[in-house]
């Protein structure tokens, strides 16, 4: 469906973006746009991918007009643009209104106003019965979407979301983190080893994007089923993975941070239609007319229970490390303490 055919990614600077240029670069899309405020991770995507068919946008989706000119003549937009790290966001929460929520409404605004078909919003996980500012920002950012979907879809375009777990070693997350302890000797620092957390890579992100935008309805919401480990799981088994004897040092709870994370409130997995890998919740079109729907309830929410990672499918030591192995980060890890002690 992306054949001849013209693809943003705002944000597209970050670990996302750079993992569907991978996935796209040798195809037949016509033309991929990188829209980021980041001139320097531009620079080194220029340089690295080397290819006419990929164009930079200087911009940032908290100015409205900045968009338009890399808007202009696309047809499928991935916005993933947004500010993700929990702590950073508790401090500054302004300033994750400004990206996640504005920046969103500026986005599916200047999308609409340019005729883009079809749309896809990343979410988290944190957004479901958030409790930290990060959170808090993307469940706003998804009922922005939410409004955005019907206005658009009465001008012939779809925009739906996706919400997904922890992508592993994503800028940020805490594989890197882990590899680089690893690396220079130093212990290994967990927050709490019995925090559980879904276990996606950059290629499920990718997928699930994908699948969206094969299966959207306006305002449809799309979670991926993932498993899920704990965060002692996870150190466990890349030590095993390194051959590494670093010890592991119990920091406790940084800021905002959840003993689990939940992919479907019970409110919406009642709601949810199981397409196998994927799980899709139809948009909530009821209007204003309150006592057309608050006479009733829904007894189906009470026979559910949340889709979160302390029910999901746990992964062991054994199931963590098959799916490390995946990452070219843990590999080129490997491969180098190989190569150190020979």
């Amino acid at each position: 469906m992306f054949e001849k055919h013209v693809l943003l990614i705002t944000g597209g600077t970050g670990s996302f973006g750079n993992a569907v240029l991978r996935r796209f670069i040798e195809t037949n899309v016509a033309e991929i746009r990188v829209f980021s405020r980041d001139e320097k991770k531009q620079d080194d995507m220029r340089h690295q991918y080397g290819s006419k068919k990929v164009k930079f946008y200087i911009g940032d989706v908290r100015e409205r007009t900045s968009l338009d000119d890399a808007m202009e003549g696309v047809d499928y937009l991935f916005h993933a643009a947004a500010l993700k790290q929990v702590p950073s966001c508790e401090f500054y929460p302004m300033e994750a209104v400004r990206t996640n929520v504005n920046g969103t409404d500026n986005v599916l605004r200047a999308a609409v106003d340019h005729g883009v078909k079809k749309v896809v919003v990343l979410s988290t996980d944190k957004a479901a019965y958030p409790i930290n500012a990060m959170g808090i920002s993307k469940a706003m950012m998804e009922k922005v979407t939410a409004a955005a979907s019907r206005v658009a879809s009465a001008r012939g375009a779809t925009i739906c979301l996706t919400r997904y777990g922890n992508v592993m070693a994503s800028r940020g997350s805490v594989i890197p983190l882990f590899l680089d302890q690893i690396a220079r000797g130093q212990p290994m620092s967990i927050t709490d080893p019995e925090m559980t957390r879904f276990m996606m890579t950059l290629d499920d992100a990718v997928d699930l994007v994908i699948h969206a935008f094969t299966q959207a309805r306006p305002g449809d919401l799309f979670v991926q089923k993932a498993p899920a480990a704990t965060i002692g799981t996870l150190a466990q088994a890349l030590k095993e993975l390194l051959g590494a004897t670093n010890p592991i040092r119990v920091i406790g709870t940084r800021h905002g941070e959840k003993l689990y994370e939940t992919l479907l409130t019970r409110e919406e997995r009642a709601n949810a239609e199981d397409q196998g890998g994927y799980f899709r919740v139809a948009s909530d079109n009821r209007d204003l007319n309150y006592n057309l729907y608050f006479s009733e309830g829904d007894r189906r929410v009470q026979a559910q229970e949340d889709y979160h990672s302390h029910n999901a499918e746990r992964l062991d030591v054994a199931g963590m490390k098959a799916l490390l192995l995946k990452l070219p980060e843990v590999r080129a890890a490997i491969a180098a303490r190989q190569a150190g002690g020979a």
